[in-house]
Parts: structure tokens; sequence; C-alpha cells
């Protein structure tokens, strides 16, 4: 998810003391908090985090993850340390990225790496210095035999020795740990029930912890912004599954953005809600990521994209299915076929296996700085699935893009629905110019406004 840098202040280059700021910050965090209160975030960050210094801004951070209630899994890297341990010890064979062969003395380094690092986020989490984050912090960090490897094995005539493959995750055990209030810290590495030990690589463990738990949120801290490297940009904002496998394939992005998609994509192809891929370098961004609308990183999300698409003129009678029952009880202003041809254009539908079954409409009135959404319908049979959100954040989407500010819509008997999802009452007053000339009086709508 993006967000524009001029906005974004390191925290230690922010005012000091600025009241009205720091309550509405406070009040507009609080639906987040309360959303995430009770679940899971697994946070997979690599041994690079560690060397480049960034171990001390983020644990406080984590820190007040916890304290907020959200329960917590870190999977820690190591490569940057095994390859500086194997060098001193004279090794020419070092590790890149994927699964390389893993040699006695290579696995030596990781099992040593591992405790050092282990000890380290330990320490860190023990601090406790008065008018610091830490402050009254007690937080326990729990790590075991979680994982049960397997090996490579021999592929292509090669053999992968030490190196080996996540099996299962010790579910039940985490959750013990996670419903006492304690953080649970993977390594990457994993144990057969032969009692070998097994290098891994840590996206593949944090892949596989929140698959295994059911995550709310799969989130890796990076060195860089995912990018582009034949556009030349940052990749930011909310990426649908699809697009991410249609970036992978196109083999545009570097080596460490590849591995890192490649995961988030799979993650949310076996069933995680949201995928984030944020660099760890900008201070404090997991919280901005977590607790900000734009957030700072790049968001991979399933948003069935497959199904969602711009209407043509082939879909109006589809449409005009989808609305005719709205209209006829009195809940939609009655259109005709005439005007949903006229205004086909700002309609997306939702479709599956050759059936429309949803569709939003989207009018910009861009001199006040505004969208209308209206025709928000999904059809009863494929109610409760959160499609309506779906639309809803598609239409975000769209709005946006085009630059407006805020959203609105004019409803009369789903207000609930529109307020539960952020919307604000407003006035007829409160309507771009035009739409006030051609606002309906006899319907009484009420009238709903979202910043965006």
């Amino acid at each position: 998810m993006s967000n524009n840098d001029s906005d974004t202040l390191s925290a230690h280059d922010a005012p000091e003391f600025a009241p009205a700021q720091f309550v509405r910050w406070f009040r507009e965090v609080a639906p987040y908090v309360h959303r995430f209160r009770g679940k899971t975030f697994v946070v997979g960050f690599g041994g690079e985090l560690i060397a480049d210094d960034f171990l001390s801004t983020l644990i406080p951070d984590l820190s007040l993850l916890s304290a907020l209630g959200i329960r917590l899994v870190l999977v820690h890297g190591s490569r940057p340390q095994v390859n500086e341990q194997l060098l001193l010890k004279g090794e020419k064979n070092t590790f890149g990225r994927g699964t390389s062969p893993t040699s006695p003395a290579a696995l030596e380094c990781a099992k040593e790496a591992a405790g050092e690092i282990r000890l380290d986020i330990e320490a860190a989490f023990s601090q406790g210095l008065p008018n610091t984050p830490m402050s009254h912090a007690q937080i326990r960090v729990i790590s075991g035999n979680f994982v049960t490897a397997r090996p490579v094995g021999v592929i292509d005539g090669i053999d992968y020795q030490h190196a080996g493959a996540v099996r299962k995750m010790d579910t039940e055990s985490m959750r013990k740990i996670l419903d006492q209030g304690a953080i649970v810290l993977l390594s990457p590495l994993g144990f057969s029930p032969t009692g070998d030990a097994f290098d891994l690589g840590m996206e593949e463990v944090a892949l596989n912890a929140a698959v295994a738990l059911r995550a709310e949120k799969l989130i890796y801290l990076t060195p860089a912004p995912l990018a582009n490297l034949d556009a030349d940009q940052t990749i930011d904002g909310e990426l649908a599954r699809a697009d991410a496998d249609q970036l992978l394939n196109a083999n545009a992005l570097s080596e460490d953005s590849s591995v890192f998609l490649r995961s988030a994509s799979q993650a949310v192809k076996r069933g995680i809600a949201r995928a984030h891929i944020v660099p760890y370098p900008l201070d404090g961004s997991i919280l901005l990521e977590i607790f900000t609308h734009d957030g700072v990183g790049t968001m991979v999300v399933e948003d069935t994209l497959d199904d969602l698409r711009p209407a043509t003129l082939d879909d109006v009678a589809s449409i005009l299915q989808l609305i005719e029952p709205l209209e006829a009880d009195g809940t939609l202003v009655p259109r005709g076929r005439a005007v949903v041809e006229r205004e086909v254009e700002r309609f997306t539908v939702l479709e599956h296996d050759g059936i429309i079954y949803g569709c939003v409409s989207v009018t910009p009135y861009l001199d006040d700085g505004m969208v209308e959404m209206a025709c928000l319908i999904v059809h009863s049979e494929w109610q409760g699935s959160g499609e309506g959100e779906l639309l809803l954040r598609h239409a975000e989407s769209r709005a946006r893009a085009m630059g407006a500010k805020r959203l609105f819509v004019l409803t009369t008997r789903t207000s609930h629905w529109f307020i539960k999802r952020g919307f604000v009452q407003g006035g007829v007053s409160d309507l771009p110019k035009e739409k006030q000339a051609l606002y309906n009086r006899s319907r009484n709508s009420l009238v709903f406004i979202k910043k965006l």
C-alpha cells in the first residue's frame, strides 16, 4: 500500500507536541485496533534487518502490536550471518536466494547464527527502560522445535545434504503460546523425527506458519520496497494476486523482490487474506502499513479479480436483472435500459462462470473532489462472503485513481451497512452542486460520505 513520501515523516522528525493531530490519529486507528485484536500476524524478516541494525527500532513496534492484542509469530532469517561465518571459516560456497546445498559446515554456521539471533531478539524484547516504548512491557518470547522438516534430497544429481523443506508445523503448541499472550519465535531451522536438523528458508517457514495458523496477515519486512525494474518504479498499494503472478512471469523484478512477492502470492492463494511486503528502513513502517489507510508497502490480496471486470453493453440485460427488484421495492431509483446503456462505462460487474452476480457504478464530480457510488448490488444467493466489501473497495480504488477525496452514496434503506464501513452521514448541502440540483426530495434519501 502506498503513501506520499512528503506525508510520511520519521518519528524522530515529527512535531513533539501536536494535540489535535495526536487525537485525530488516535481516533483514526481505533477501528484497526478493534479489527485486529485477537488476530494472528506472522512477521518474517531476513538477517539483513539485523545486520543493518534495525532490530532496536522494530522490536518496540512489535511490542506495541502485542500490547494491542495482536498475536505475533516472528520468523527471522540468518543468511548474511551464516555467510559471514562461512567466510571466516574459509568456506568458498555461500548462500544466495533460493535453496542451496547445505554442507555439514554450513549447517553448523546456521545453528550458531540462529542461536545468536534468537538471543538478540529475546534481549531486545526484555528492554524496560523508562521513557522508552518498551517501558512497562513484559513480553515473553518462546521458541522451540515447532517445525518438522524433511530433506530436500537429491535433485538433478545434486545432493542437497542438510537443506530441508517444511513438512508440518506444530500449530497446537504455537496456539497455546499465543493464547498466553506470548510471542512465538521461529528460526530458519527444522528438525526431522530422527533428530536431524535442516536448513530452511525464512520465507518458506513464514508462509507455512501463516497458512497453518490461518493468520490474518503475513508481513515480510524487506530492505527495499517492491520495485518493477523494467518500468523503474516502486510497486505499491493493493496488488491483486493475478497481477502479482503476471509480474513474476514477466521477470520484471529483482531477485529479492521476486522471492518475497512469490511467497506473498502463494500465501494469498492458500487462504491468507492479506500478505504485505514492507520496507524496514522506513521508521515505523510496520505501524504505518497496519494502521493507516494507504500504508507504505505492497499488499497482495486475492480480490477475485477473475470475477471483477468493467461492464460492457452486453452486460446491460444482466445489470437490469440485478437492479429491477430493488427498483420495484423502492430501494433504488428507477433507471431503465436507456440510462444503463448510456452509463455502462461507469459500471463494474462481478461475473463467475458466465453469471453476473454483482455490480457497482461510480460517477465523478471532480470539480468538488467527490465521486458518487451507486447500484452496489450483490445477488441474494451470493451474499455473505464479502462480495459487497469487494465492490466497495473497488469503488474506493477507482475514486482515488480519479483524484477524488471523498466518496458519497444516497440510500434509503442501507444506512447501517455504510456506517459500519466508515461512512458518515451528511446532508444535501454536502453534495456536489450538480448533484444537489438533481436530488429527488420526494425520496428523501440519506447522504453518507467517506473520506478517501
